[in-house]
């Protein structure tokens, strides 16, 4: 490739010696190169609207912004933005959250280089790359009904080990309210009781302790 068909890759991850683990790994690929390195959320957004690179890879866990909303104000000034989540959680939930907030593919830190740099070219290509086993959990996740606001901070408190009555009072809400929204809870996550629903959330990735 000339320069000018080079695919210019925007790292944003906050461990510094993944970033140029990933950094070495791209640029011994003579038709890419590491335009820029972002060691937070905020910065790949800052990043990415001064260099406008063809890939982006974006962990999901940094500071100041996290992934996801990182990806999706990115995706607010830049349609057509082509951003690759490289994490270690492969949850439903952030795989979902994930990919709706506009990222074209999805893959784990444990990924092999020569399955990285693929993805790129795929990615750089316009095409989604979801390999099968995020596939699975992605249409899993499709098939199960939504949480609301209210019902995702009623989880997060039942979570924290917070009682009917402390829930309540923490939202402002009745506790007849509380056990309503504690019943629907357990309907959409397919369990009988309130630790099973917090061990359900936690593998799934809806909360964590």
């Amino acid at each position: 490739m000339s320069q000018s068909t080079t695919i210019r890759v925007l790292i944003a991850d906050d461990h510094a010696i993944f970033r140029q683990g990933l950094a070495t790994i791209i640029s011994r690929d003579p038709d890419m190169m590491v335009i820029a390195q972002a060691e937070n959320g905020e910065q790949a957004i800052n990043l990415f609207r001064e260099h406008q690179p063809d890939v982006t890879l974006m962990d999901l866990r940094m500071p100041q912004v996290e992934g996801v909303a990182a990806i999706t104000a990115i995706r607010a000034t830049s349609k057509s933005a082509r951003i690759i989540v490289l994490t270690t959680y492969d949850s439903d939930e952030d795989i979902y959250r994930g990919l709706q907030a506009g990222a074209k593919g999805y893959l784990l830190k444990e990924t092999e280089p020569d399955e990285l740099l693929n993805a790129i070219r795929i990615v750089h290509r316009g095409q989604q790359y979801i390999p099968p086993d995020v596939g699975a959990k992605l249409v899993q996740r499709m098939s199960n009904p939504e949480l609301s606001e209210r019902e995702l901070a009623v989880l997060h408190s039942m979570a924290q080990g917070m009682s009917n009555a402390d829930i309540a009072a923490a939202l402002s809400i009745g506790e007849g309210t509380v056990k309503s929204h504690v019943n629907r809870i357990l309907n959409k996550l397919d369990v009988s009781d309130r630790t099973q629903a917090v061990i359900v959330a936690v593998k799934r990735g809806i909360v964590s302790l």
